[in-house]
């Protein structure tokens, strides 16, 4: 089921070992792995930095683009829950993509990610969004 989740563009859950098997060459200093889904070749990390999105490339998947989306620059999020049939959850999170936050002119960027239906989407959203609400406070003040 896993493949088939991964052809329709569904996110399933990684344990923590395999991801930082695979993955932890690529943390900073001070940085954990909460948690993390695959897609097929792509990796989605969440950790207490950041979100790693990997992009794996090519047909012998050797070349991998790797976005990372820092946790304090998330300034909204929206969330579609899965519906009846073949129905998946859907994330999308907003953040600042400019250096320098308190400018007069922000640059924001979007990346949708989908989950499938058994995935509590709903806890990630919550969290995901009292990040976002302390951010733009934060950003305000």
């Amino acid at each position: 089921m896993g493949f088939f989740q991964g052809l329709f563009g569904n996110y399933s859950e990684v344990s923590l070992e395999e991801l930082q098997k695979k993955h932890g060459a690529y943390l900073i200093e001070g940085e954990e792995i909460q948690t993390g889904f695959k897609l097929v070749r792509d990796t989605l990390i969440f950790t207490n930095l950041r979100i790693l999105d990997f992009d794996t490339q090519g047909a012998t998947g050797k070349k991998t683009r790797i976005h990372s989306i820092y946790l304090d620059t998330i300034c909204e999020v929206s969330c579609e829950t899965a519906g009846m049939g073949v129905d998946d959850s859907e994330i999308t999170i907003t953040y600042i993509r400019s250096p320098y936050r308190k400018a007069n002119e922000l640059l924001l960027g979007s990346k949708t990610f989908e989950f499938p239906k058994k995935f509590d989407v709903v806890a990630l959203y919550v969290q995901l969004e009292n990040m976002a609400h302390n951010n733009v406070k934060n950003l305000n003040a």
